[in-house]
């Protein structure tokens, strides 16, 4: 398989590496610079660099835009502009919604891997960067059932795990538990700071060792790369302003009740946060087993996606999925493997909701 990357820093130099070793394809790399092409060929990350965007997408069958957010949205449609009617297109980037147009090509696929480490740059990628972690892809009405599949199927052969979801959903999503944590983040370490600069006393405990690990673990993620970041936040600040409101409504009821000294008030209060925190973080267990459901399904753009995203709002995960077009090519027969008997049932009657003919189980 030909990939195209553009973009060759840290996802874009992980997916090129995972490429290379999990799913044995070439990888043609570009970026704006130099310097970061020639690393990303010292590293392994790409087989070769391209001199433009047009010969690095030239032969592609599968292109991952992975420039910074900010550029996201050009770049995509020059990568477009120059594919290959049967290259699919897709993209890393943390919001969605912004490429929304782009969708009413068939080739577009938005994704999202849920993957990344705090350094940044070819030089911090890492073949298992993906390895079991979720990659959210967002197919629109007209998505081609073909393309899917191969961007799907290649994700799959790199470890990472497919999700369907609705493009808005995702942001609303990401505002809450992506970007609204580095928020509070900077927030925290601005306070701390300020505290430190404005009482010398504070000055002193700070000097003796004052941030413990509550601290440090809250704010990890404070003063992020700001070139990602600032993107992150404008691309997705209708979201994120919503959450921020949120929180205020939040802090504004914990105030209300430390200033009533109500501490059974708080004793629940707290309590509710532990009930929560486990409800979010349940562990689901060891993987059950794969099992497979056939459908048969009109060859036309947007089924597959219609699909993917009616069992992705339900929670059923596709592990896996292959399509096997008729002689006529006037319909087909779409293979779907998802994990257990009770997501097995679900997608079942989903898909019947859909008015596919499930052929077999």
């Amino acid at each position: 398989m030909n990939i195209a990357i553009l973009g060759v820093g840290l996802i874009g130099g992980s997916i090129g590496l995972a490429a290379r070793a999990r799913a044995d394809a070439r990888v043609s790399g570009f970026d704006a610079s130099p310097q970061v092409l020639e690393d990303a060929l010292d590293r392994g990350a790409i087989d070769e660099a391209a001199g433009d965007l047009a010969s690095a997408v030239r032969s592609a069958e599968v292109v991952f835009v992975a420039t910074p957010v900010g550029a996201l949205a050009q770049t995509t449609r020059e990568a477009l502009a120059h594919a290959g009617e049967s290259c699919v297109v897709s993209d890393v980037g943390s919001t969605k919604r912004m490429l929304s147009e782009l969708a009413r090509d068939q080739r577009f696929v938005g994704g999202h891997p849920m993957a990344g480490a705090e350094g940044a740059g070819v030089g911090q990628a890492r073949e298992d960067m993906f390895a079991g972690a979720t990659w959210y892809l967002t197919p629109a009405r007209g998505t081609s059932g073909v393309l899917y599949e191969r961007l799907h199927r290649l994700l799959v052969a790199i470890g990472a795990q497919p999700a369907a979801v609705d493009a808005e959903a995702h942001d609303r999503v990401m505002a809450g538990v992506s970007q609204l944590p580095h928020v509070l983040a900077n927030v925290l370490v601005g306070e701390a700071e300020s505290m430190v600069h404005s009482d010398e006393d504070v000055r002193a405990v700070f000097a003796g060792g004052a941030t413990g690990p509550s601290f440090r673990d809250a704010t990890r993620v404070a003063g992020a790369n700001s070139a990602i970041w600032t993107d992150i936040y404008l691309a997705n600040r209708e979201q994120l302003i919503a959450r921020l409101d949120a929180v205020g409504e939040r802090l504004a009821q914990a105030r209300g009740l430390l200033e009533a000294g109500d501490s059974a008030a708080l004793r629940e209060w707290n309590e509710r946060a532990r009930a929560e925190k486990e409800q979010l973080g349940r562990a689901e267990g060891a993987a059950e087993a794969a099992r497979e459901l056939r459908v048969v399904v009109p060859n036309q753009p947007g089924v597959i996606a219609e699909i993917a995203l009616a069992l992705g709002r339900a929670g059923v995960n596709i592990a896996d999925l292959a399509l096997s077009p008729s002689e006529d090519n006037r319909q087909g027969v779409v293979a779907l493997w998802v994990r257990g008997e009770a997501q097995l049932a679900r997608a079942q009657a989903l898909i019947a909701e859909l008015d596919f003919p499930v052929v077999r189980t």
